[in-house]
């Protein structure tokens, strides 16, 4: 008997590793594999070229002067195709960490406020602050905002749902890109928002691309905007999941709509509302194309953006691009780590 059990547990625990094996293959194929690579290439930088002296010997004299020996760089590219190992010293650097001008910083700096505004002059620094904003303000209030439209459809009849269900993801068919282009055009000074914030200001000269504050605040509204949708098909969903027994319940009770809400519908989505915090901060913290739709980068950069820049015009600093991608993991993991501590603590407390 105890043989025959532990056959059956073998032959469960193995159709079980041949059921997760090709997710576990492509993730390791996809993501682990890439990670190690941009980890691997964070320490290492190129090579410097090889400078050697030559003299030039003519009629009137010898001259020294000195020349890019192509072969020896060359081979030593060769030799170590990944580069020259630097540790953490691109990590270090004035433009990631910057640990020395932190501390010459606090050393010149009058006071916090002073200290504060020359670590954000840091240009990594200045990045994370935005990235950072950014998460904070836009991934609550997507979150809200698609649970207020998902309620607010979900109590129209029947008869009006599809069309409104259209009309709410429009912001999802539309494309990345192009929506934030017109949102940008619609800002401009002869749009029809630049136009209506000018007459409600009272200043003709009001300009809301020449305003760091101001293409902050565009930035999140176009991101709240573009990520409400998620989370209200999301909701939907999850709303046509709710026991309907315990709202009539509740209804009998005399509960209010505020309070069927908050005691019977809240706690049934909180498993899918944690689900669209750690989509939605990972995907908000990697934002990039708002900047470039709007032209902000003269107000604001954010990671991804920083990492573009080393990566693109004629000099790719791919070393350094590496740099500032295993840090954007980082703050990603560290930023997700509160959400997944509490879901094992509930996922322990539910196996007790």
């Amino acid at each position: 008997m105890a043989f025959g059990q532990s056959f059956v547990g073998d032959v469960k625990h193995k159709s079980f590793f041949l059921f997760i094996l090709p997710s576990m293959a492509a993730m390791v194929l996809f993501i682990a594999l890439p990670i190690l690579s941009v980890l691997v290439q964070s320490v290492f930088a190129p090579h410097e070229q090889v400078i050697v002296e030559v003299k030039n010997c003519g009629p009137f004299g010898c001259t020294e002067s000195t020349m890019i020996d192509q072969e020896a760089t060359e081979k030593l590219r060769a030799e170590q195709p990944l580069g020259r190992f630097v540790g953490a010293e691109i990590y270090m650097n004035r433009g990631h960490l910057a640990f020395g001008e932190i501390g010459q910083a606090w050393s010149a700096s009058e006071g916090l406020g002073d200290f504060v505004s020359r670590v954000l002059n840091l240009p990594f620094y200045g990045a994370l602050a935005f990235t950072l904003t950014y998460t904070a303000v836009v991934t609550p209030l997507a979150i809200a905002f698609g649970f207020v439209i998902a309620i607010a459809v979900n109590s129209l009849p029947r008869l009006f749902r599809g069309p409104m269900i259209f009309f709410s993801l429009l912001p999802m068919i539309v494309t990345p890109l192009i929506g934030a282009l017109i949102l940008f055009w619609m800002i401009d000074a002869r749009g029809i928002l630049g136009s209506a914030i000018q007459s409600i200001a009272g200043d003709p000269n009001l300009s809301l691309k020449a305003s760091t504050p101001l293409t902050w605040i565009m930035l999140m509204v176009y991101g709240i905007w573009s990520s409400a949708p998620f989370a209200f098909v999301v909701y939907y969903a999850g709303l046509q999941t709710v026991p309907q027994d315990t709202l009539e319940s509740a209804m009998i009770d005399g509960a209010t709509r505020w309070e069927r809400i908050r005691y019977v519908v809240l706690p049934h989505l909180l498993p899918l509302t944690t689900f669209m915090a750690l989509i939605k901060i990972m995907d908000n913290f990697r934002v990039f194309e708002p900047i470039v739709s709007f032209s902000a980068a003269a107000h604001a950069q954010s990671l991804s953006y920083f990492i573009f820049q080393d990566l693109g015009g004629e000099t790719r600093l791919l070393s350094s691009a590496a740099a500032t991608s295993v840090l954007t993991i980082a703050g990603v993991a560290i930023l997700l780590s509160p959400v997944l501590v509490r879901n094992w603590r509930d996922f322990n407390r539910m196996r007790a």
